[in-house]
């Protein structure tokens, strides 16, 4: 092949500065992602850039364009084909508001699972109630929630006493504490292969149907709603999200006839199934306090209509930042 070398650089140097630029844009910032029309540039000057060191190669008498080709060329593929990953350095609110959501639609259909095995149990608790009241004595396991609810009822709405003065903290962290052992070993049980995460997502299911068929068939719906929600509609979604990340973990053992080695699958589900925890954390955390300082005050305390209207504006905003926060972003997270 016989080409004019000296215009053939000039006609292709531009195309090898903007592969270098993009290059050492990546080197110096590497938490920057690139956006699908950056990352078909990269791979066009790649190749081309590739096609031009073959066609330099053949000039012995130019061996600097040829290492500065080679150069370039070595670290554009480096880029490419990186399989370890980016060590960028953590930015909270990027990872909260970016990565957390989009990890938690990546692995949407997870999420359906968990909470139709868990809708699966609420129905089972709930007709096992309804059709033996008795049942509840062996499906609740906790003394409180076995009571009477018209009793109950009654006697938390003639207090109007702080009867968690001094130790609203305490509770709150004892809820935290309690909520994430249960969201952990949700999120751990996927080791078996998914079978432990269901059991205990059904279970979960199973003991909020039948409370919440107690409540209803004693006609305290209104008390039980004002109740649980403040801080269920944070809590049980963390739940649901720490079953995700169990099936996440689940899928990876199970492979699904995939070819890929069993290693690079855990190596390459493993940031979702942490980023999935955190987000779980951060959920539980706040349904604790939730809980110890909302929960559980009842009217006259707190007005019911006060409570269900703040249900109601956690689970929207939760709702729209999980469907929605960082969906117009086009950089990776």
């Amino acid at each position: 092949m016989i080409i004019d070398l000296q215009r053939f650089i000039e006609q292709e140097k531009a195309h090898w500065a903007g592969l270098e630029q993009i290059i050492d844009r990546l080197d110096n910032d590497p938490g920057q992602g690139l956006s699908l029309e950056e990352a078909k540039r990269l791979h066009y000057l790649y190749q081309r850039t590739s096609a031009d060191l073959a066609k330099v190669a053949t000039f012995a008498s130019d061996p600097e364009t040829h290492r500065y080709l080679e150069s370039i060329v070595a670290k554009a593929y480096g880029e490419i084909h990186e399989t370890r990953g980016r060590e960028p350095g953590i930015h909270p609110l990027r990872w909260l508001f970016l990565t957390f959501p989009r990890t938690f639609r990546r692995h949407i259909k997870a999420f359906w699972l968990a909470l139709l095995v868990t809708l699966l149990g609420f129905s089972f608790g709930g007709a096992a109630v309804s059709f033996d009241p008795q049942a509840k004595e062996i499906l609740i396991p906790f003394s409180h929630l076995q009571q009477d609810p018209t009793e109950r009822v009654a006697r938390e709405e003639k207090s109007d006493e702080d009867r968690l003065r001094g130790i609203k903290i305490s509770g709150a962290s004892w809820y935290m504490t309690h909520n994430t052992q249960v969201g952990i070993l949700t999120m751990a049980l996927g080791i078996s292969w998914g079978i432990g995460t269901l059991v205990l997502l059904f279970y979960n299911g199973v003991l909020l149907g039948a409370v919440a068929l107690d409540y209803i068939r004693a006609q305290e719906t209104t008390f039980m709603l004002a109740w649980l929600s403040p801080h269920g509609v944070i809590e049980i979604p963390a739940i649901l999200l720490a079953g995700q990340a169990g099936l996440v973990l689940a899928g990876a053992l199970i492979g699904w006839e995939s070819r890929i080695p069993l290693q690079v699958r855990l190596r390459e589900s493993s940031k979702d199934i942490v980023t999935l925890s955190f987000g779980v954390a951060l959920m539980l955390g706040w349904a604790g306090v939730v809980e110890s300082f909302i929960s559980q005050y009842h009217a006259p305390i707190l007005p019911y209509s006060l409570k269900l209207s703040f249900s109601l504006f956690e689970l929207s905003m939760l709702a729209l930042f999980l469907a929605r926060s960082g969906a117009k972003e086009t950089n990776g997270a």
